[in-house]
């Protein structure tokens, strides 16, 4: 979970990702971010994203993201 704060961090740093619970619903993400953010979480962690991944409630929170990310990861092995 650290490596994915870190991550979000670094590409958002104005947006507390540790509290955060409504990212898409509160409109703090926008679709550009999104895009961004799942480059990254392909690259650093090694797992595809698929259009089915690509729903809001799997980016919501940080929490979110990191159950999607563990998720993918179990299925990849």
């Amino acid at each position: 979970m650290n490596k994915l704060i870190e991550l979000l961090k670094g590409l958002r740093p104005d947006i507390d990702f540790e509290s955060e619970k409504h990212l898409i619903d509160d409109g703090i993400l926008t679709s550009f971010d999104i895009i961004e953010i799942s480059s990254e979480i392909q690259d650093e962690f090694d797992i595809d994203l698929t259009p089915l991944d690509m729903v809001p409630e799997n980016f919501q929170s940080a929490d979110a993201m990191y159950e999607m990310i563990k998720r993918l990861s179990d299925e990849d092995e």
